[in-house]
């Protein structure tokens, strides 16, 4: 008895949960060293932390899927205000759940590959390295160049990726999962049609100006 307890103890230092219970990420890498310390892709059974992000760096410590769900709340919310109303995702969770889970299955269709990988590698190729803030100087404001922080760039990925999945289906035949799924996969092949694509390259192309 006491043999099996140390196997145990030994195999289930770290317990090998499936997303969904569907799709593994146990054997996923994080390529980018600079997402190295803000992706989280700890295996959980429930993808639903209680409460707010009130500590300090708290995103890190909820699973990038779940970020991704709940990011899909906020598809209206443009600048500081929600000035959209859109039918397709609502503060429900179980909801956004569903709307991602359908979206995975379609970008694991498309791919052939684990749905999850495939948007930790969307989310590396098109977080933006570079954005400009304002600077005030002598009673004169100009841009100025600055680097983005780990975090912020995760979320910027995110919220890219559920605007323009968004825009793609407001008011069109297409359902929201269809159209997220599209985008994850067109950022995962950093194809030019892609929305949150197109937003890095004009995001480091005014910084590059600012410089």
């Amino acid at each position: 008895m006491e043999e099996e307890k140390e196997e145990i103890k030994i195999e289930g230092k770290r317990p090998n949960f499936k997303i969904f219970d569907m799709w593994d990420i146990s054997e996923i890498n994080i390529v980018d060293p600079g997402l190295k310390g803000v992706i989280n892709l700890e295996p959980k059974l429930i993808l639903k932390s209680e409460g707010r992000n009130v500590i300090k760096h708290g995103q890190t410590r909820i699973n990038i899927v779940e970020r991704l769900i709940n990011k899909v709340a906020l598809t209206g919310h443009r600048g500081k205000k929600h000035r959209l109303e859109v039918g397709h995702s609502t503060g429900k969770f179980s909801k956004n759940t569903k709307i991602v889970l359908e979206a995975f299955r379609m970008v694991e269709k498309k791919t052939g590959k684990n749905p999850v990988e495939v948007l930790v590698r969307a989310i590396e190729k098109i977080s933006p390295r570079d954005e400009t803030t304002i600077i005030e100087y002598g009673g004169a404001r100009y841009p100025q160049a600055v680097d983005v922080s780990p975090i912020r760039r995760v979320n910027l990925a995110l919220k890219n990726i559920v605007h323009g999945a968004s825009d793609k289906a407001f008011g069109k035949k297409k359902k929201f999962f269809q159209t997220l799924a599209e985008e994850i996969v067109l950022a995962y092949e950093e194809n030019g049609e892609s929305s949150a694509l197109r937003k890095r390259k004009e995001s480091e192309a005014q910084a590059d100006s600012a410089r």
